[in-house]
């Protein structure tokens, strides 16, 4: 009957294939991938260009995600790393292109778009539409705000005087770098993370720079005292002009209108031919809230970075998250944090169930220190000292309850390796050991000497 109905007419064939009788003509592989062709295929759209979007962008590569996916970014750049920028990119070690994650040709040829130059501007969550800056609009059926931070301003007389910086991304440190010639006078407003490294930065290449922090030590917010102690005397030891507990009023401009002095609320002025003021960061919130999503701090996501809308999961120091690590919610300014989250919300992405558990990790390089941070020291009730500031490495174990919370080694990395471990797992731990030189770190993480 078939091969009458083949020899007879089109017609036969069309209409033996509607009732079924030549579905077993089709190979089995044909027809799947006919199948595959005719499902229609989901739109993820990215927002944001910066670490966490490309970390996010790279882990859908290594999953061989299926669905299209379109990143938004405002600079002109592929998503890039930012450490660097007070770093060795600053100091003109390595160029821009060794900043991008990936080349931008990468991504395209995986068959995801970049729309770079262009700010998302409005969320339609009803018709689930992103309005661009461009006057484009995209459809998507899932949504991920990677928009990252935005550093605090200033509000302060003087402080839109030419020769003032803030450092956030590619063009502020490239900015900054032309100004940073030997002879010149940094002053930079704020003793933390970023602040330091510029100091460092600026130091190795002959500019005289002068350090202002409002509260009692460097880096307050994120260490204990003898880790401010040994910055304090690292920088001083290089020439920085270290000063403690001084609030800036203002700047003071030049003829010509440039900044030529900062003022201090204890009265005087330190002259300057630049300043950069770096006083933190605020999690760049307001596409998030416009649209209705709640944010306290950061958008607010769950382990499995899921706002409240199911269409929209949100990562990065944007977010404010619950992390099984921690009882509270946390919001972390750190690549560690948006490369787990990234790795989180590709499996949600995927349909797995992976929760966001990571201890969260930092570092910071200034001049030869290596500064490695793990976990979150605030709520420690004893600090123990292994080894000496003098030493070689040295490092500082955070405890509450008898546990490990954090630990902050400098050029020792087996304590920070070993004090991740410490960290995740909660154990309590003999303090006497962790300070004894004698005692192999390993051994802690190997339950031979944990009590």
């Amino acid at each position: 009957e078939i091969s009458a109905c083949l020899v007879g007419s089109e017609m036969c064939i069309r209409d033996r294939l509607a009732s079924g009788l030549l579905i077993n003509l089709i190979p089995k592989n044909s027809r799947k991938r006919q199948a595959m062709a005719n499902q229609q295929k989901e739109t993820t759209v990215i927002v944001g260009g910066g670490h966490a979007a490309g970390a996010l962008l790279t882990t859908l590569l290594q999953k061989k995600y299926q669905h299209e996916v379109v990143l938004v970014g405002e600079e002109p750049h592929p998503p890039y790393q930012r450490p660097p920028l007070s770093k060795n990119y600053l100091a003109g070690e390595v160029d821009q292109e060794s900043l991008y994650l990936k080349p931008r040709s990468v991504y395209e040829n995986a068959g995801h778009q970049l729309r770079l130059g262009v700010r998302a501007e409005q969320i339609d969550r009803d018709n689930k539409t992103i309005s661009l800056s461009d006057q484009s609009t995209l459809k998507y059926d899932r949504l991920v705000l990677a928009t990252g931070s935005h550093v605090r301003r200033l509000n302060a007389p003087g402080a839109d005087l030419k020769g003032i910086h803030y450092l956030h991304d590619i063009a502020d440190s490239d900015a900054l770098r032309e100004q940073l010639v030997p002879g010149k006078r940094l002053v930079i407003v704020g003793g933390g993370y970023i602040g330091l490294e510029v100091a460092s930065s600026a130091t190795k290449k002959g500019v005289d720079v002068t350090v202002l922090e409002a509260a009692e030590r460097l880096m307050q917010r994120v260490t204990g005292p003898e880790m401010s102690e040994f910055f304090y005397t690292k920088h001083s030891n290089a020439g920085v002009d270290l000063r403690l507990n001084t609030a800036v009023t203002g700047f003071e401009a030049s003829d010509q209108g440039h900044v030529a002095g900062v003022t201090l609320a204890s009265g005087g002025t330190v002259p300057a031919d630049i300043v950069l003021v770096s006083v933190g960061v605020a999690p760049e919130t307001a596409l998030a809230e416009a649209a209705g999503l709640p944010c306290d701090d950061g958008i607010i996501v769950d382990e499995f970075t899921r706002t409240e809308d199911p269409a929209i999961l949100a990562i990065g120091d944007c977010t404010r998250h619950r992390n099984l690590f921690f009882e509270k919610m946390q919001r972390l300014e750190s690549v560690a944090n948006a490369v787990d989250q990234a790795r989180t919300v590709a499996a949600t992405l995927m349909g797995e169930k992976k929760p966001y558990n990571s201890a969260p990790w930092f570092w910071s390089n200034q001049y030869d220190v290596r500064l490695q941070m793990v976990g979150l020291s605030q709520y420690h009730d004893q600090r123990v000292l292994r080894g000496s500031p003098e030493d070689k490495g040295f490092a500082v174990f955070y405890l509450r309850d008898g546990c490990v919370i954090a630990v902050d080694a400098v050029n020792l990395p087996i304590a920070f390796m070993v004090g991740k471990t410490l960290v995740q797992q909660r154990r309590q731990v003999n303090p006497e050991m962790l300070k004894d030189p004698d005692i192999e770190l390993k051994s802690l993480v190997s339950g031979q000497s944990i009590n």
